[in-house]
């Protein structure tokens, strides 16, 4: 009778206290340290369908949505991150035309300056003298009219 009493007092409430010890604290840091964001997200759809499935609260149909949309959020990122490189390389391609297109420009500015030879200007010589406008005596007059119009 003594270790019939010593069992159910003491060994079996101990072995259950083990049990819970295992399950509740071992096995849950266990867990936790192997929880990731990604299982975070895709148990989520899971929360709200228990939530649609019990009828005293009303979900809408959109925050169903939203849990197919957690769920295949890796499809959804893959997707989104295709279309950004889509733009990226077409913005790259803009780029890079508009500096070949401007590395023509400046070449060829460059060429046009050498042909026309701005740096060496030709000296003017004292020999040459400087020519004067032909004009003759009706626009000399033409002229004065108009200053005094003006005046």
């Amino acid at each position: 009778m003594k270790q019939w009493w010593r069992r159910w007092t003491y060994d079996v409430p101990l072995a259950i206290g083990d049990a819970l010890w295992e399950v509740l604290v071992v096995q849950l840091a266990a867990l936790l340290d192997s929880l990731t964001l990604r299982k975070v997200i895709a148990f989520i759809p899971v929360v709200i369908l228990v939530l649609a499935y019990y009828h005293r609260i009303p979900i809408p149909p959109e925050l169903m949505l939203v849990g197919d949309f957690l769920a295949y959020i890796d499809i959804f990122f893959v997707l989104i991150l295709f279309g950004v490189m889509s733009r990226v390389t077409t913005i790259l391609f803009v780029v890079k035309q508009v500096a070949a297109a401007f590395a023509a420009f400046t070449s060829n500015v460059a060429s046009r300056l050498q042909r026309l030879d701005v740096r060496h200007r030709r000296q003017r010589s004292a020999s040459r003298p400087l020519r004067k406008p032909c004009r003759t005596e009706d626009d000399r007059a033409f002229d004065r009219a108009w200053e005094v119009a003006i005046a």
